[in-house]
């Protein structure tokens, strides 16, 4: 228990990260340039100190995220605790629309909820007269296509600790598009648009379901991306914004890791993060394209299986659960198809096709007619059982 309450300090000025001898490797110790200890210590967000959240990347010192839920995981024992957000060129440019979202919860409460505007931005999430442990997260709410941002080392104090969280038995992997990413869950306003301040990964479907069957999550999600065709309003294919393409990297995004090293460029390891489920939610954006016009429906069900082809290679013992419909459910028989040729032509009886229920009127839409919380908690609920019943897990 913390002896305090405090609530988040941000800190103006930038720590000044010189002479940081034992960071790189987590060391906790650190002596200043004038031989003196210093009153606070900073160790590295790496695999040997927190568990890592999502598709991440260390690059120096510094634990950088694109995609929706990536982030970190530790045991805080000690005083006081500091966690420094790295901004990319959105947050120095000042683009509020498109600054990375943040949160950092203490003992699974949210005690920092903030967009990071700024090259540097820093929280005081724990202050304490005596030592206190704590578990604390930190998530990046928002999606990866505008805004990355880096975890810098964290300033856990003198005498400060940190340690890994124990890891989760079960692994869910959810490729998505805007309905994963939680697209707008928090403006009331179905006429508003798209910004990075309303959006939250954890108030989706996705990572909400990872929470009612206590699973480990990664997700892989981009705003108005599809198998075949982005988002259209004037019935031209948009074929640059899909997710097969990307699905080997760290995700896509307009804003790069320290400068210019882009996520898309950078490859992932699959073995970092071996999902028992895969769950593909894809087909609300190429809907948009495809019309229900038997053509272009093919079209998407010929990519559909490669993709899955795709998903499999990757994910070779996972369940695949292929699922659309909350958004609309018109494509649903090209995904259908899809799942049946693919399984008729492999033999590869662990995969299911899988449609959400439709977003009720009553249950209210949020920016540019997107889900709420309400509609993601009943297709979380749904989504829950579907996975009982195709693993088993009770």
């Amino acid at each position: 228990m913390l002896s305090k309450r405090i609530m988040p300090l941000v800190c103006s000025a930038v720590f000044a990260m010189s002479a940081v001898a034992g960071c790189a490797n987590g060391g906790n110790g650190s002596i200043s340039s004038d031989g003196g200890k210093k009153d606070m210590t900073h160790i590295v967000a790496n695999s040997d100190n927190v568990k890592l959240v999502g598709r991440t990347e260390l690059i120096g010192d510094t634990l950088w995220s694109a995609l929706s839920g990536t982030g970190a995981e530790f045991e805080f024992t000690g005083k006081k605790l500091t966690v420094t957000f790295a901004g990319d060129n959105s947050a120095i440019e000042g683009n509020e629309d498109n600054a990375a979202r943040v949160a950092v919860y203490v003992g699974g409460e949210r005690v920092v909820d903030a967009q990071i505007d700024a090259k540097e931005k820093s929280f005081t999430v724990i202050d304490s007269e005596e030592t206190t442990t704590a578990d604390v997260s930190i998530i990046k709410l928002s999606e990866c296509a505008m805004s990355t941002v880096g975890i810098k080392p964290l300033d856990v104090g003198e005498d400060g600790s940190i340690k890994p969280v124990k890891a989760k038995k079960r692994r869910i992997e959810f490729i998505g598009d805007s309905i994963t990413c939680g697209y707008g869950v928090d403006d009331e306003d179905e006429n508003h648009h798209f910004k990075t301040a309303t959006e939250d990964c954890t108030r989706a479907y996705a990572y909400k379901t990872a929470q009612m069957l206590d699973s480990e999550y990664s997700l892989f999600s981009t705003s108005g991306y599809g198998i075949i065709s982005g988002y259209t309003s004037n019935d031209k294919k948009i074929p640059q914004q899909t997710i097969p393409q990307y699905y080997g990297s760290l995700g896509f995004s307009y804003q790069g890791f320290e400068g210019d090293k882009l996520p898309q460029n950078e490859e992932w390891d699959f073995s970092q993060f071996v999902p028992d489920v895969v769950v593909i939610n894809l087909g609300t954006n190429d809907d948009s394209y495809c019309k229900g016009q038997s053509e272009r429906m093919d079209e998407y069900t010929e990519e559909y299986v490669k993709f899955i082809k795709t998903v499999r290679e990757k994910n070779p013992d996972a369940y695949i659960i292929c699922s659309v419909g909350i958004m609309g459910q018109r494509i649903f028989q090209a995904l259908d198809m899809a799942v049946y040729l693919y399984k008729k032509e492999t033999g590869d009886d662990k995969i299911v096709s899988f449609m959400f229920d439709a977003q009720l009127p009553e249950d209210g839409l949020v920016a540019d007619y997107h889900p709420t919380a309400v509609t993601h908690d009943k297709a979380a609920a749904a989504l829950a059982d579907e996975i009982k019943k195709v693993t088993g897990w009770k």
